[in-house]
């Protein structure tokens, strides 16, 4: 689970800069890598919850 969290720190801060990239400098190709870690930042939440659930049945 300790990974799954770092997995996700890594996605939040991934989105961070490129939407910052996105907004301040109007790069593109950030607003791209934005998207698509939000994407797989969604993955990871869902999976997220999944475990959780499973971990608070123990």
């Amino acid at each position: 689970m300790k990974a799954l969290v770092d997995q996700i720190n890594a996605q939040v801060a991934a989105f961070q800069a490129n939407a910052a990239a996105q907004v301040e400098k109007n790069n593109k190709a950030a607003g791209t890598r934005a998207r698509k870690a939000a994407l797989e930042l969604s993955k990871l939440l869902k999976e997220f919850r999944k475990v959780s659930v499973e971990e608070a049945k123990k």
